[in-house]
């Protein structure tokens, strides 16, 4: 149970991306913990030029997670959400086993079930995802699904104050929902709160899974899970339309953009880049998404959303530095 527990604590801290939480187990206990820019010793070799570009690459990983997602939405109507789902995992499932080349022998029962419920939380969470961005705009499906990650640090944390964040994300989240009932799809609501949970069943198991599978081993084996369950959903609604080669190129182009690329980028910033810092700047993540649905997809929001996403981004924010700051004093007290 205590096992558990401090693996819940850790990922939850960071309500890291989904794809970057195997790196972040590996950035947080590998060979290069202690180099990141908090380091004494790293600030003294290290140039400002150089202490931005995790920044950047962090920013950049945002970037283009969002932005397939913005292009996910306009293959929709070509491919439904449920062929997207299946397009992108497919896609970045075989891109995985090529680069990762997995070791299929050598794991016990134990570990082979940690994976498969990774890759069945990472399936359940694209699924729902999809579904709300089918329905609700980009922004907003985003803003709802980072409270599971939030949720899950406020739970792990124990800590009074992270009440506190609690309440303003809910504030959030009733400032959203605004403006009448028919403002919302409340189909959609309720699929990217899904999402939100599986979300953070996801970062649970993922760094269960970085703890037992070297490198990105256990990511792409999960991702041949979510593929291999999504694979009858996608052809149950899309059949043919899933073979047609515009439609593969494009998921193709989102399975890259939304779990390759980002993967690799946040991957390569945090071997530099304290994991309390890419925690925050994960938090940015809506007003990401808010962006790419206005520019992409047209999805203009209103002041009050605006607002409401705000909300949830601080109380993100909050939640991370809240349980990273008693760390930190420890670390030095020790």
């Amino acid at each position: 149970m205590n096992v558990q527990r401090s693996a819940a604590e850790s990922a939850a801290a960071t309500v890291a991306v989904p794809e970057a939480a195997p790196a972040l187990d590996a950035a947080d206990h590998g060979p290069g913990h202690g180099t990141g820019l908090d380091s004494a010793s790293g600030r003294k070799g290290v140039g400002r030029g150089a202490q931005l570009v995790p920044v950047v690459l962090v920013v950049a990983g945002g970037l283009s997670v969002q932005f397939g997602s913005a292009v996910a939405a306009l293959l929709m109507p070509r491919a439904g959400a449920l062929g997207v789902v299946t397009l992108r995992l497919a896609a970045a499932a075989l891109i995985l086993l090529v680069v990762c080349r997995p070791k299929l022998r050598g794991h016990s029962r134990a570990d082979w079930g940690t994976v498969v419920a990774f890759g069945v939380a990472m399936g359940g969470m694209n699924t729902l995802f999809y579904q709300a961005l089918d329905r609700i705009p980009l922004g907003i499906a985003v803003t709802l699904e980072v409270l599971g990650p939030l949720a899950l640090s406020v739970f792990a944390s124990r800590r009074l104050i992270n009440v506190l964040w609690a309440g303003l994300a809910l504030v959030g989240v009733v400032l959203l929902g605004g403006g009448g009932a028919d403002r919302l799809d409340p189909v959609g609501v309720a699929y990217a709160l899904g999402a939100g949970a599986m979300w953070a069943a996801y970062i649970v198991f993922s760094a269960r899974t970085g703890r037992r599978f070297p490198q990105a081993d256990g990511l792409a084996l999960a991702m041949v899970v979510a593929a291999v369950l999504s694979l009858p959903l996608g052809i149950w609604e899309s059949g043919a339309k899933l073979t047609v080669p515009s439609t593969l190129a494009l998921g193709a182009a989102v399975a890259v953009l939304s779990s390759v690329l980002p993967y690799t980028l946040e991957l390569m910033a945090l071997r530099r880049l304290p994991a309390s810092t890419f925690a925050v700047m994960m938090s940015l993540e809506p007003a990401i998404a808010a962006m790419a649905g206005f520019l992409i997809l047209s999805q203009a929001l209103s002041t009050t959303d605006a607002l409401a996403i705000a909300l949830v981004i601080g109380a993100s924010m909050g939640a991370v530095r809240s349980q990273t700051g008693p760390r930190k004093r420890k670390k030095k007290e020790g």
